[in-house]
């Protein structure tokens, strides 16, 4: 097992539109894609969490659990802030639809380990700090339907 460090191979990747309904974008797709790895800072969220059941019973004083529904992670991505240029505040205002791509393995084709999640930019908001960082800018993600996870980056059109 080669273990790998996710910063300088992970791709982080904004698509407007993908046209297969589970969510499988095409190789064109994705070479139409933003790619925002280089401004950003953290990456929260965009996952699946279950809700577990409990499922107590009589005959035992241990209260087992079954599997539940599943749901999305609060998710957002915290992006360095650019002086001169507003990409951020406008390509990702409230209300903007579509699909952050995590290719956590490189964007190579036939790397294992894409993950799509369908989302809504919910916020977009300015971290204001008197601390000695960079400016960011923290964009929250809805997370609208259940996300494609750890497909193959796609190796043709």
């Amino acid at each position: 097992m080669a273990r790998f460090q996710r910063k300088g191979i992970s791709k982080i990747l904004f698509v407007e539109t993908i046209a297969d309904p589970g969510y499988m974008p095409t190789a064109v797709e994705l070479e139409g894609a933003t790619d925002y790895s280089r401004q950003i800072a953290a990456v929260d969220g965009f996952s699946l969490e279950n809700q577990m059941i409990e499922t107590p019973d009589m005959a035992s004083t241990f209260v087992s659990k079954i599997g539940g529904d599943d749901s999305a992670s609060d998710s957002s991505i915290t992006f360095y802030e650019d002086n001169t240029l507003d990409d951020i505040e406008t390509e990702l205002a409230k209300g903007t639809t579509g699909f952050i791509v995590n290719c956590r393995k490189g964007k190579t084709a036939g790397a294992a380990g894409m993950d799509v999640f369908p989302v809504t930019v919910s916020s977009n908001s300015a971290a204001i700090t008197l601390d000695n960082e960079a400016a960011k800018i923290v964009v929250a993600f809805a997370i609208t339907d259940r996300p494609l996870l750890n497909a193959a980056v796609p190796t043709g059109p």
